[in-house]
């Protein structure tokens, strides 16, 4: 694929040259290509199945058809002849090139939706304003698409961030520009999952859009896949089996093309190999009626615990090669590497990648090292353009899979889209490239470098530690001077909103980190003044301080900036940013504008043990529990505390593979955040004394990845104990989701052979260290899971002197 030089080619009065049999993908893409240019200048290009002399000319079509149109020498049919299924090539030439009056354009396609690829990539090029456009340098490019599925999941159901609230036109225009960039596929969803039926925001019945859908998808020449969980209590028992299949009939039925069905093995749904399979057999049939072509893939997606014997029979059904089988779907609670997965089944069936884009934790790929204030505020489901990472993601395992559906739970991800269908397209293309299309496709064409360069500032502010991110204010500069010099237009583009709000939010929570930091420290030293003041008036006194946060607060206008884009979404995409004002489902769906003000300090916790002191029954223990208090993290003269959610922490720990190598960490411990630890009952947040922070970060290993602690410098004639926080998972009425675990040294001596981590609570243990262990000065504390739920979560160690 080659571009050329730069040479300025007027198309304000082009004309568009097709075949007058074009038909299907072909037909559409010359529609789009003329509607979407005079949408965006006024302009409407007319329509020739022949060149006329002096007139600019844009000639698309495959290469077959154009081959029968006069002026063939100068279709480019030779050259499209070397692509590979839905490649193109789009070539300008300007007047003298071709020995003509007018300069040409060539859209030719090796398939019709090579046509519409190609269309898409002249779009992105463009230079447009109202009432004119053009080219800004000369092409020559000739591409195929490096993978073979290219698509996106867009689900309509009222857990979606945005989608819920669309119109079928909305989604269409929608489906339009994913086209644009490479996608061939999207994925749907049928009425019943695992949400609620309807929502308040529906304009349309769910089985009416799933319709409407599949007819739009086809419009476009691309594939109609649907992700179709299992529901049924058992599918064993005949009467749920017969209500499942009729379900599914008129669904197979009413929907005019369907060229796949997604089953995941669970989240949700919880089956079994042997009854999944026998049950897939009856669904395919089904399936076949309606659709001959269409085929099942299947995902060994396991949501609660890791089970070898799961995987082998899994495995087992799949070597006896069902013909209805069209492939396996590897995605979020597949427990192996896509590596060894792809070892593991038959050369004949093709893996699909099924990638969380949407989500910042507790998620397949979650953000590296991520701040605790990010994750208490913008939460797990935030606007999150990630373009170096979600590129980096794509490209380091992209040689197993065949391409990718990514799922989505809404318009929060839109970059990351975008860049995988670029990726999907071709691994080698700049992450730059596809910001600054981006931006001139959706934003504005003559800005859309600084637009792009705004994108990966976005992504910049997100790294390290936010405190001593120097980037996050910079950010905000440069995103309001794009805000103060927009038009109206500009201003009021969803995809201009959402992240300018980013750069306004990012930038408060740092104001409010550093200044409720300032507050915890000042709270503290109140506290330790305790002795001269008294116990009650150093605890009113500390309070009062922490209460500033809320009384005296900072940066004001940004937070009320960051509400009114918020709205202003609402009003424009359906975005749904709080649950009170937008209908979102839940915070933790979206509604990160509902966390805006979520406190960044250990104020939580410190109000818990004020109140404990507060109940005590004199001076003398008042006094105790604030020196408690204050030397809560005291490891001792000697000893070594660490809160293994922090980025100091987290130093201490082994990180194995690391993101680079392994960016789903299925086999490197992590940084992990626990929000639920925060929703606990006021009672038992109370038994434990509050929540401090150090619990809600934290380190977590899934299966069976150890989590390495190392030491240096130790004392070798010096007796240690080692103590420990473990975190158990949220509770959960649908599964077990308790685990055990065990604790070594040096991998040979055994200091916990068995530690019970309940769900939904906290659990301390203290151990000594065997000195053998410490003999040359270093020590490493091996903590693994050994049974239960697959995630093993350690909060805070200390490694104590004994006296």
């Amino acid at each position: 694929m080659a571009d050329g030089v730069s040479t300025v080619i007027d198309l304000s009065r082009v004309a568009v040259v097709c075949s007058p049999a074009a038909a299907g993908a072909e037909a559409k893409a010359i529609d789009v290509l003329i509607e979407e240019v005079a949408k965006r200048t006024g302009i409407v290009w007319k329509r020739l199945h022949e060149a006329k002399a002096g007139v600019p000319v844009i000639v698309v079509g495959t290469a077959e058809r154009l081959k029968r149109l006069p002026g063939a020498d100068w279709t480019g049919a030779a050259e499209a002849a070397g692509l590979r299924p839905e490649g193109y090539v789009l070539q300008t030439a300007t007047a003298a090139d071709v020995g003509s009056e007018a300069p040409v354009v060539r859209i030719v396609g090796a398939d019709e939706r090579g046509v519409l690829y190609g269309v898409g990539k002249l779009l992105r090029q463009l230079r447009w304003g109202e009432g004119f456009v053009r080219l800004d340098k000369s092409l020559h490019i000739h591409t195929s698409p490096y993978s073979k599925l290219r698509g996106h999941q867009l689900g309509y159901r009222p857990k979606n961030n945005a989608f819920d609230a669309w119109t079928p036109e909305q989604f269409d225009l929608y489906i339009r520009e994913l086209a644009l960039f490479g996608a061939n596929s999207i994925e749907i969803m049928p009425p019943r999952t695992d949400d609620r039926p309807t929502g308040p925001l529906m304009k349309v019945e769910p089985l009416e859009m799933m319709i409407r859908l599949s007819g739009i998808i086809d419009s476009y020449g691309l594939d109609t896949w649907i992700w179709y969980p299992n529901m049924g209590d058992d599918y064993s028992d005949p009467e749920t089996v017969r209500t499942e299949l009729a379900e599914r009939e008129e669904i197979f039925s009413k929907l005019p093309r369907i060229n796949a069905l997604f089953v995941p093995g669970s989240d949700p749904g919880k089956m079994e190999p042997d009854p999944l399979f026998a049950w897939m057999e009856q669904v395919a049939e089904l399936l076949r009626k309606y659709h001959p072509e269409a085929k099942i893939w299947l995902s060994p997606q396991i949501m609660t615990y890791h089970s070898a014997e799961w995987m082998e029979a899994f495995y087992r059904h799949v070597r006896r090669e069902p013909d209805w089988l069209g492939g396996i779907v590897f995605g979020p609670h597949v427990d192996v590497t896509l590596p060894e997965l792809r070892r593991a089944i038959p050369e004949r069936y093709p893996i699909r990648r099924y990638e969380d884009i949407t989500h910042n934790f507790h998620c397949q790929y979650p953000v590296a090292d991520w701040d605790i204030a990010y994750a208490l505020t913008l939460g797990r489901e935030s606007c999150n353009p990630r373009p170096y990472a979600q590129k980096h993601i794509h490209n380091v395992l992209a040689e197993y899979a065949i391409g990718n559906i990514c799922y989505s739970e809404g318009i929060n991800d839109d970059v990351n889209k975008f860049i995988w269908s670029d990726q999907d397209w071709d691994p080698a293309t700049p992450v730059i490239d596809t910001l600054r299309e981006y931006g001139r496709l959706f934003i504005d064409s003559e800005r859309a470098d600084a637009f792009a360069q705004g994108l990966l500032a976005l992504e910049r502010n997100w790294v390290g530690q936010l405190a001593s991110n120097k980037d996050v204010e910079v950010t905000l500069q440069t995103w309001r001077q794009m805000e103060r010099e927009a038009t109206t237009l500009q201003r009021s583009n969803y995809r201009f909103q959402m992240h300018l709000l980013r750069a306004y939010f990012d930038a408060y929570t740092k104001r409010r980190l550093l200044y409720e930091t300032g507050l915890e420290y000042e709270a503290r030293e109140a506290l330790r003044g305790s002795g001269v003041s008294g116990s009650l008036a150093a605890v009113d006194a500390a309070e009062r301080t922490l209460e500033r946060a809320r009384t005296e607060p900072v940066a004001a206008d940004y937070r009320l900036r960051c509400n009114e884009l918020a709205d202003d979404l609402f009003a424009s995409i359906g975005y749904q940013l709080t649950v009170s004002r937008h209908f979102a489902r839940s915070q933790g769906r979206g509604a990160f504008i509902d966390a805006i003000d979520a406190p960044l300090n250990d104020i939580r916790w410190l109000r818990t043990q004020f109140a404990q002191i507060r109940q005590a029954g004199d001076e003398y223990e008042r006094l105790a529990m604030i020196g408690r208090l204050l030397d809560r993290t005291n490891p001792g003269p000697g000893g070594f505390y660490d809160p293994l959610g922090s980025h100091g922490g987290f130093r201490r720990v082994d990180p194995g593979a690391g993101w680079a190598a392994d960016p789903g960490y299925l086999q490197s411990p992590r940084i992990a955040h626990a929000m639920y630890m925060l929703s606990m009952p006021e009672e038992q947040q109370q038994d434990l004394g509050g929540v401090p922070l150090a619990w809600v970060s934290h380190t977590n290993a899934l299966l069976d990845t150890p989590i390495d602690i190392r030491y240096d410098d130790l004392d070798p004639d010096t007796r240690y104990t080692f103590k420990a926080v473990f975190l158990g998972e949220t509770k959960s009425n649908s599964s077990p989701r308790d685990c055990w675990a065990s604790v070594n040294a040096n991998d040979a001596f055994v200091l916990e052979e068995e530690v019970f981590i309940a769900a939904g609570s906290v659990t301390v243990r203290e151990m000594s260290v065997p000195p053998e262990a410490v003999k040359d000065g270093k020590l490493k504390l091996t903590i693994a899971r050994t049974r239960g739920y697959k995630r093993l979560n350690v909060a805070e160690v200390w490694l104590l002197r004994q006296n």
